[in-house]
């Protein structure tokens, strides 16, 4: 199974590269700039101990993944998210380390086989 396959939705995201058509571009580059913007969020909420902000950056990067066709990311997410909901700091580093690195995975499949 190629990257794609594994971590990006390959069709789901050729179908939304032809309905967005010259906008696709757009689309991944601001995928890409607020998945930073999100994952720093995301280590602030955890180095505060804030599970509401916490909850909040992973509910938006959840849907971001989602847009995106990257499943395993936004199921990280929703774990993260429900992290938040129930104020269970102590497992949100380890699921944001996993988060991290399938936001790379991603990053992969996107650069490889798009």
């Amino acid at each position: 199974m190629s990257s794609t396959g594994r971590h990006v939705d390959a069709q789901a995201l050729r179908e939304l590269q032809q309905v967005m058509g010259a906008d696709f571009v757009l689309l991944i580059e601001t995928f890409l700039n607020d998945s930073q913007i999100r994952l720093t969020a995301i280590d602030e909420a955890i180095a505060a101990g804030d599970s509401e902000a916490l909850r909040r950056s992973a509910h938006s990067f959840k849907g971001s993944a989602s847009n995106m066709a990257a499943p395993l990311l936004a199921d990280l997410c929703q774990h993260l998210e429900t992290l938040g909901l129930n104020d269970d700091m102590a497992a949100a580093p380890a699921v944001a380390q996993r988060i991290r690195t399938e936001y790379g995975h991603v990053l992969e499949a996107l650069q490889t086989d798009l």
